[in-house]
């Protein structure tokens, strides 16, 4: 069966994007120069899945202004925003939504429309200004059509559909697959951004589960070292493509005060502590390290109730080739395209034009160029 996944992002109004439609395989990477975009697609899909997974609008958008056009124009009631979207293909086929969100005078989602093969399963609209809900109707297709009801107006009503619809219908049961499968699709994503300077020292252990900065990475090491030899040793092996050096393995120590520490093995020389590796060995094995680890290792809200085996994690790396040479972007391209090919990883990213060269080379990537 198919793994939910996002194959398609819509911007047709959201800060410098109009009508933009982007098709997202196993591994994209979009490429352009400065200002033409890059962060602020990788941006709309993070803010999708935040929605999808439950956050409300304002700590997603919390300078909505920013992504309003800059050529849109107040209306008659002094209302201005922006419009997004997405398709989610998986069992039950693609799967639409799309999104109207107010900026101004209030920030509100002022329409949602789930669709599939063309009809309308889910569509809210705002009738009354004054309240802070949008009148939502769904398929029913039982003796009454449509359900209507509010929802709230600063939450994904797709999000909601599972504890308001009963599925005691064909229609309703069309309703929750479409709506669970948008919700599981968006979901499994996880944003990654390396930041070797909070990754140097020593840290205390915990449930080593990998932050979105990485600046754990070395509790995650010393977990993975004991719970996931496997996964460590491979890390282990694809290291030495990314550090200086023959690497032979990557060792863990606890210090005296209780903090844990990693460091590479060099074969007859003395290990390295990570700290003292450079930006570029650290950014790599950072990101190699959530290609090879998957959802279990990686600090994000999980969706227990559906088998790992139904779920695709997307890793979002904005910037994926800050601080690396050829060499490593080579070595991770190549490692990125290999974990995608099985199908339980995909990869979202924004790289330079000289990697992005050298992904064109690369099978199994797709390179979309941007322009200002």
């Amino acid at each position: 069966m198919p793994r939910p996944v996002v194959t398609e992002l819509r911007l047709s109004a959201y800060a410098g994007r109009r009508s933009a439609t982007y098709r997202l395989g196993p591994v994209t990477l979009f490429t352009g120069p400065s200002g033409s975009g890059k962060s602020t697609v990788l941006g709309a899909y993070e803010a999708l899945a935040r929605l999808g997974a439950g956050d409300p609008l304002a700590e997603v958008f919390p300078d909505p202004d920013a992504h309003v056009p800059e050529s849109a124009r107040p209306d008659a009631q002094g209302r201005r925003g922006f419009r997004i979207g997405c398709t989610v293909d998986g069992p039950v086929g693609p799967v639409r939504l799309d999104l109207a969100v107010q900026a101004e005078p209030r920030l509100r989602i002022v329409g949602e429309r789930l669709t599939r093969h063309g009809r309308t399963l889910l569509t809210t609209a705002l009738r009354d200004p004054g309240r802070a809900s949008v009148q939502a109707a769904w398929l029913t297709a039982g003796a009454t059509p449509v359900t209507r009801a509010p929802l709230p107006d600063d939450l994904l009503g797709t999000a909601l559909l599972p504890l308001r619809v009963a599925g005691a219908t064909e229609g309703q049961r069309e309703v929750l697959a479409a709506a669970e499968q948008a919700v599981v699709g968006l979901r499994s994503l996880f944003p990654c951004a390396p930041e070797p300077s909070r990754m140097r020292a020593p840290v205390a252990p915990g449930e080593g589960r990998l932050l979105r900065d990485c600046a754990n990475l070395a509790e995650v090491l010393h977990r993975t070292h004991t719970a996931c030899p496997r996964r460590h040793q491979r890390l282990a092996a694809v290291a030495g493509a990314g550090c200086a050096g023959p690497v032979t393995g990557i060792g863990v120590r606890e210090l005296p005060d209780g903090t844990v520490d990693a460091l590479l093995a060099r074969g007859a020389r003395p290990a390295t502590p990570l700290g003292r590796l450079g930006d570029g060995e650290l950014r790599y094995l950072a990101l190699a390290l959530t290609l090879l680890t998957g959802p279990g290792i990686l600090a994000m809200d999980r969706i227990a109730e559906v088998p790992d085996a139904m779920q695709c994690l997307t890793l979002l790396a904005d910037d994926l080739d800050r601080g690396l040479d050829g060499r490593q972007c080579s070595a991770l391209l190549g490692l990125t395209a290999a974990i995608a090919a099985d199908g339980h990883i995909r990869l979202a990213g924004s790289v330079r034009e000289g990697t992005a060269a050298e992904a064109r080379r690369t099978p199994g990537v797709t390179v979309v160029d941007l322009t200002p």
